[in-house]
């Protein structure tokens, strides 16, 4: 049984409600954990809020060197935290591993706080008078996580948070707990002063106790659009900042003079990888004028030799789905697919694993013909599911994105600079790939899309990250003369 991380140590939970934690690829329950009550909930900010102030006047330097040791420690533990991934998720160990290590990286952009955390400073901007700014702490944070990454999405919240000077909250999801919950160790081990970093898994009972707690500043989460829309109105509507990204229905432009078989290689891995539970999975090929037909050939060719099972097998290149309902709510797309009238290229229901035949496995699945009124091209399948739709040119591809209410990240092929340049210019999504299927940001550039892909101001990670977890305090200062006349005015100050 997992217990809850509460002021630097575990904690049973107050609540006797509990959920299974299933490994996707045998279907069978591995560990238990708690969900956590509101009681439960008011304990950790409570111990967050008691943590704040020593943690908020602790040097930003201090702080840098206790997440310089923590990414430290995520380095030796890296293997062990993908294993739980793996496990839990269902991904391969690879893709795990290397997930763990974006997160890793996000942690080494926090440890920069002694620089991010500069404001700006202009002298003289009146006769004698100086102004400078300052990023300040904002106080107690959360962050609600999902299934498919459980370590590098709240390593794209709290490491930054906390940096800042904030205390966290992270309630991630109860589907997979295990990975929060060893950083949650890890950091303690780095110095990490208890009460500044907890873990509480739960349901919506947690979140909804977080989203309206009056101690709770500030909002992150990453999930699918309503839910993103609703934690957004839920937050706000109680007073606090939120960040709240949601669902993707990411495009891949494929013109004529790509270079195809690198273009088919980047699309299986985007489409594929992690069995399509990526929010920035591309699940969408956008052919242009005649290189349909030979590209369909080339992704069906690959998508047939993908090997599907376990995640902890070596040579397995797509693992299972995260659960039977999930597997059957994937498998209820490929249907309506077929029934509106798309071509089925290569179809994934009904794979069967031998060894694991309980396990919630989808395999790789391509549809040409896909038309944009198609239930399969309007909502997020959020599987192993690739639509080819085609269009005569650039421009039809770049308005029928557009017109699409999803905005997180596009991608285009192409050996043309000047296609690329207009296509980056038109294009209205918040990431962009050019011949790069996965166009995720480095850790020091920001994470998030446009529209209903995001609710709210402010990015993840990067700089964005560190305005979204700090208030700028503006100090304008004079330090007259014993000589200077008083004077005193009613008239508006111009310091000019």
């Amino acid at each position: 049984m997992i217990n809850l991380w509460i002021n630097g140590q575990h904690k049973e939970s107050l609540s006797h409600r509990t959920s299974d934690v299933i490994n996707p690829a045998t279907g069978k329950v591995i560990r238990r954990v708690p969900l956590a009550s509101r009681q439960d909930i008011d304990a950790a900010v409570v111990a967050a809020k008691q943590a704040f102030p020593g943690w908020r006047d602790t040097t930003a330097l201090r702080r840098s060197r206790i997440l310089n040791r923590f990414r430290e420690l995520l380095e030796v533990h890296r293997a062990e935290l993908a294993q739980l991934a793996s496990e839990e998720h269902g991904k391969t160990l690879e893709d795990a591993a290397g997930s763990v290590q974006r997160g890793i990286e996000v942690v080494e952009f926090a440890a920069g706080a002694p620089h991010l955390l500069k404001g700006e400073h202009a002298e003289n901007v009146g006769r004698g008078v100086d102004c400078h700014s300052m990023l300040q702490a904002i106080g107690v944070c959360a962050g609600i996580t999902p299934f498919n990454f459980p370590a590098m999405v709240p390593m794209w919240m709290f490491p930054i948070a906390i940096a800042c000077g904030n205390t966290f909250i992270l309630k991630p999801s109860e589907k997979v707990p295990s990975c929060s919950l060893r950083m949650a160790e890890l950091f303690k081990e780095a110095g990490l002063p208890d009460g500044v970093f907890n873990v509480v898994p739960g349901d919506k009972e947690a979140v909804d106790a977080l989203l309206e707690h009056p101690d709770v500043r500030a909002i992150s989460f990453v999930g699918s659009t309503p839910v993103a829309k609703y934690i957004y109105e839920t937050a706000a509507r109680h007073g606090k900042r939120v960040q709240a990204l949601g669902g993707a229905k990411n495009h891949a432009v494929v013109l004529p003079d790509a270079e195809l078989d690198f273009t088919a290689d980047a699309i299986m891995g985007a489409a594929y990888g992690s069995a399509g539970e990526r929010c920035m999975a591309i699940s969408t090929v956008v052919a242009v004028g005649d290189v349909a037909d030979t590209l369909v050939a080339k992704l069906k060719a690959r998508a047939e030799k993908l090997v599907v099972g376990p995640g902890d097998c070596k040579g397995v290149d797509m693992g299972p789905v995260i659960s039977a309902q999930h597997r059957d709510r994937i498998v209820g797309y490929i249907d309506s697919g077929v029934a509106q009238g798309a071509t089925l290229v290569t179809d994934g229901r009904g794979i069967r694993v031998s060894g694991y035949e309980s396990g919630y496995f989808v395999g790789p699945t391509l549809f040409d013909h896909v038309s944009t009124d198609m239930t399969i091209y309007q909502e997020e399948i959020f599987g192993p599911v690739l639509t080819v739709l085609r269009v005569d040119t650039l421009l039809d591809a770049i308005e029928m994105i557009n017109r699409n209410q999803y905005a997180n990240g596009t991608a285009i092929f192409t050996a043309s600079g000047a296609a690329a340049r207009r296509f980056q210019h038109e294009i209205e999504v918040g990431m962009v790939g050019i011949n790069v299927p996965i166009p995720v940001p480095m850790a020091f550039f920001s994470f998030g899309g446009w529209k209903s892909s995001l609710f709210g101001d402010l990015h993840m990670h990067g700089m964005e990250g560190v305005y979204f977890y700090t208030r700028t305090k503006a100090v304008t200062t004079r330090w007259p003369e014993m000589t200077d006349k008083k004077v005193s005015s009613l008239v508006m100050p111009t310091l000019g």
